[in-house]
């Protein structure tokens, strides 16, 4: 009798296990059809405050359009809320950094946005990096500071775990908040005070290996900015507070630039190289983009520039990158000291690299737009496409939408459906402000005819196609 009523207690138990996973795998595929449904939208539930009149307070075309497109709102003086439509922007920005560092080599840690002041005076850095840096002073009378940058923290970290030549190279990024005290914060988030940056840090044996690791992330940097539609220029620049003795700013080209540069009219047109193996021979590279004259305004030589001729380009420049090379002048601070392979002590040389990825979400506008709105490249637009019902309420319009939203939304397309009832001139006024790279329009004619009007964003072009071929298209 025992044996009777153990064994259906055990089958009772196996079968509440076998639907507890059943319920699990349920419940997980819930979570997987959510998370898809999620990267699609209707407008109607989507919260986009966007403005009709350009704001007083923006002086710069990005500043104005991310405000009216209700991409950011500002907190304090030089302080932004990324609202949903500019967060996920900063989120497909951010994701191609990550990608191209991974690429390379770099492995992703974070940091945090409080630093203990005693590792900057370790450096020297406390008190000579002057009024930017916020200082704060905790309950207990310890003074912290929010981290503009992570030197000091990076090379505390690999010091205390790395001993022997064996750890040796390393590269070390995260993507994290910044907080700079600027002057006079403008421009929106192209000068802000809180920023968002991703910074890398390099530990090599030697300068050849500091060289290595400098040239990987130079062209890293290259290909970031390719994928975002960019074409950014690497020029010599002042190292400024970090030290160093070898720098390169990437600037894009822009009318509304912060400053102005310089650079030799080959670089608007060289070409990009595809399948590049990061750990091949990567200075034939290097040297075919820093042969050729590139400066930032205040590294310009007008003798060279009087030698060029029609080949000079002045133009305003927007920096969205920036990497050093610093030798020892932080593992030296730190004993950043390992074992070499005959006994030998070696001081880590080092290098640091930079990319700010909110600044990124407002040069790209100043760099791609138009008198209509933001023109944005697919890589990092918030939705690939914007779906518009003409007339809200009619069977054959919602039914035509409803069908291509669904079939949209499986084929992994981001849409941005606007559901919503109003005018045809608000509705494109609005989605050519805030730069969709696709919009299609579906309308009463258009039902009737069995097509659609798609419109690609850059060009202006439209086409009346069927739906199975915008479809098809949108997929390719």
């Amino acid at each position: 009798m025992y044996t009777f009523f153990l064994a259906i207690a055990i089958g009772y138990q196996t079968r509440l296990t076998v639907e507890a996973k059943a319920a699990s795998a349920y419940s997980l595929r819930n979570s997987i059809l959510s998370l898809k449904e999620s990267s699609s939208m209707r407008l109607s539930r989507f919260f986009m405050p966007t403005i009709k009149e350009n704001p007083s307070e923006a002086q710069i075309v990005s500043h104005r359009l991310m405000l009216r497109a209700g991409m950011i709102r500002q907190s304090s003086a030089g302080i932004y809320s990324w609202l949903p439509m500019g967060h996920r922007v900063l989120k497909k920005i951010e994701q191609i950094v990550r990608e191209e560092q991974d690429a390379i080599g770099a492995q992703e840690m974070l940091m945090p946005t409080i630093q203990p002041a005693d590792l900057w005076r370790k450096s020297g850095r406390y008190d000579a990096y002057g009024p930017e840096m916020l200082r704060i002073t905790d309950r207990h009378d310890r003074d912290m500071l929010f981290g503009p940058t992570n030197e000091e923290q990076i090379t505390e970290i690999f010091s205390d775990a790395a001993k022997s030549y064996r750890d040796l190279p390393r590269m070390l990024y995260h993507i994290q908040w910044k907080f700079r005290d600027e002057v006079r914060p403008r421009f929106g988030v192209m000068r802000g005070r809180e920023f968002l940056m991703k910074d890398a840090y390099s530990f090599d044996a030697d300068f050849a290996g500091a060289k290595r690791s400098y040239n990987k992330q130079f062209v890293a940097y290259l290909k970031t900015y390719a994928r975002m539609g960019l074409t950014a220029i690497p020029m010599k620049a002042n190292s400024g507070p970090i030290g160093g003795d070898m720098s390169h700013e990437f600037v894009i080209l822009a009318e509304t630039g912060e400053s102005e540069v310089a650079c030799h009219r080959d670089f608007l047109e060289n070409d990009w190289l595809d399948n590049i193996d990061p750990e091949g021979d990567l200075q034939i590279i290097v040297d075919s983009f820093t042969d050729k004259y590139a400066a930032t305004d205040d590294e310009r030589d007008p003798e060279t520039e009087a030698t060029l001729g029609d080949n000079l380009v002045v133009a305003r420049g927007i920096e969205v990158g920036h990497i050093f090379h610093f030798g020892t002048k932080y593992s030296k601070a730190f004993n950043a000291v390992v074992t070499g392979p005959d006994g030998t002590e070696i001081t880590a040389e080092m290098g640091s690299y930079g990319i700010g990825v909110s600044r990124l979400g407002g040069g790209i506008i100043e760099a791609s737009h138009d008198e209509n709105g933001i023109i944005w490249p697919e890589s990092v637009a918030p939705f690939k496409v914007g779906l518009i019902n003409l007339k809200v309420g009619d069977e054959g319009c919602d039914g035509a939408c409803e069908g291509l939203y669904g079939q949209l939304q499986n084929a992994g397309i981001d849409v941005l459906y606007d559901d919503r009832e109003g005018r045809a001139g608000v509705k494109f006024a609005e989605m050519d402000l805030i730069g969709l790279p696709w919009q299609v329009v579906v309308g009463p004619k258009g039902v009737a005819g069995g097509f659609v009007e798609m419109k690609n964003r850059a060009t202006g072009e439209r086409q009346e196609i069927s739906a199975d071929a915008a479809l098809a298209q949108l997929t390719a």
